[in-house]
């Protein structure tokens, strides 16, 4: 009797997760009651163990115990380390300057050299203006013309830095041009006064007064500013004139006058006559 009653303390204490590897148990005959022996186990109760395992899996104690474990059906299986996020990984350096470009190194902006930009500027500074490359959209050209001018009118695009010779077709000859600098430009319609070839030039009192370095008079020649030709606008101090610095062509340098290329100068030249009108806008 005893012994049966110590086998059902012993299967009591089984399922609440003691295994017989912690205790044994000695079979004496039925007339000598059941003895255990205590021994230390060797190692941590595996099934405390497990517990603490199962309890990251979420799953139930019971079920640990007597099912398959981590290996039931791959339920409570770890992901492959394949399938497992990678850690974050830093930006490189280009993707933290400033203008990184969306998807990809396209519009990176490398640091700027202040030393570098200065040295740079000077350089370019320092070209001849004589060297600089001709813009080719002031060479003369046949344009499109839809304007109310009659033939032979030339027109004068101070904004924009053209001349226009119209034809009469719906066409126009085009020609690049010097302007007035700024608070030197000006607008109106006057005529063609006068034509000269190869014009001497006088610089007015007005001119002196800011520029007396100028010289009194200069006979015509390469060397003239007036260039190769001159057409002078009614009574005015004003003049379409060639320039010995053709590089000025496009940009805003003169006292009030049109300049433009001799070679452009002279073709206009022999194309208009004393007379003709000049519209300036």
């Amino acid at each position: 009797m005893s012994r049966k009653v110590s086998l059902a303390l012993l299967a009591g204490v089984s399922c609440v997760g003691f295994s017989d590897s912690a205790f044994a148990i000695d079979a004496s005959p039925l007339s000598e009651p059941a003895v255990i022996y205590a021994r230390e186990p060797a190692q941590p109760a595996p099934v405390r163990t497990a517990y603490a395992e199962r309890s990251q899996m979420g799953g139930g104690f019971i079920e640990f115990l007597f099912g398959d474990g981590p290996q039931q059906g791959g339920r409570y299986q770890q992901p492959p380390a394949y399938q497992q996020q990678p850690a974050y990984q830093a930006q490189p350096d280009y993707q933290q300057q400033p203008g990184y470009g969306y998807g990809g190194r396209r519009g990176y902006l490398p640091p700027i050299d202040p030393q570098q930009s200065m040295r740079q500027q000077q350089q370019e500074e320092a070209v001849d203006p004589a060297q600089r490359p001709f813009d080719p959209k002031y060479n003369k050209q046949v344009v499109d013309y839809s304007g109310k001018e009659s033939a032979g009118t030339i027109v004068v695009d101070t904004p924009n830095k053209f001349l226009f010779l119209v034809q009469g077709d719906g066409k126009a000859l085009r020609y690049g041009i010097g302007v007035g600098r700024p608070g030197f430009t000006w607008s109106g319609v006057k005529t063609i006064s006068a034509k000269k070839e190869w014009p001497a030039w006088t610089p007015p009192p007005e001119m002196l007064a800011r520029r007396p370095d100028l010289p009194r008079h200069m006979e015509g020649g390469p060397q003239n500013p007036l260039g190769a030709r001159a057409m002078y606008l009614g009574s005015t101090l004003y003049r379409i004139h060639g320039s010995n610095e053709p590089w000025t062509i496009g940009t805003n340098v003169s006292s009030g006058c049109i300049r433009m290329r001799n070679e452009d100068v002279i073709d206009l030249y022999g194309r208009v006559s004393v007379g003709a009108r000049v519209v300036v806008i």
